[in-house]
């Protein structure tokens, strides 16, 4: 008779100690990023250009503020609270490289308005590299992006 061997514990998550460097580094907390997030789509929301296309998609602004904040949190703190997928969401809109030009513009004035100077240097610089990728998988979709290497 065999006995059966013991299950290992799961290893313990470093997700908690990042989280903690992270917002000791940059000053960034939820409290702050629900700030940063509320201010920047009450701005987006009034944006001429932006306005009309988020206004045309998001009916009840409530659960969308929600996931962006817990996307942002899991963006600048990796704290793993958004599940999604934010490509497919992006792609077909009827957006350009100026439509991300014009909310990386909202999103660095108000994260300089929010937050702590390193912690707003760190949610540009990581807006700044979303903004691309979105817009790389925008215009690929669109059939005007950059060609696939094979």
């Amino acid at each position: 008779m065999t006995q059966a061997r013991p299950t290992p514990s799961p290893a313990p998550s470093m997700r908690p100690a990042i989280t903690a460097r992270l917002q000791a580094e940059t000053g960034l907390d939820e409290d702050v990023l629900q700030e940063l997030v509320q201010r920047f789509y009450k701005k987006v929301r009034h944006d001429p250009d932006l306005g009309p296309i988020f206004a045309a998609r998001i009916k009840d602004w409530e659960p969308h503020l929600e996931r962006m904040t817990a996307f942002w949190s899991s963006v600048a703190l990796m704290t793993g609270r958004y599940h999604g997928a934010p490509v497919p969401k992006h792609v077909g809109l009827p957006i350009s490289w100026d439509h991300f030009e014009r909310w990386l513009s909202l999103f660095r004035e108000t994260a300089h308005e929010v937050c702590p100077s390193n912690g707003a240097n760190h949610v540009i610089e990581r807006a700044e590299r979303i903004a691309r990728s979105l817009n790389m998988a925008v215009q690929e979709a669109a059939g005007s992006g950059p060609p696939r290497l094979v």
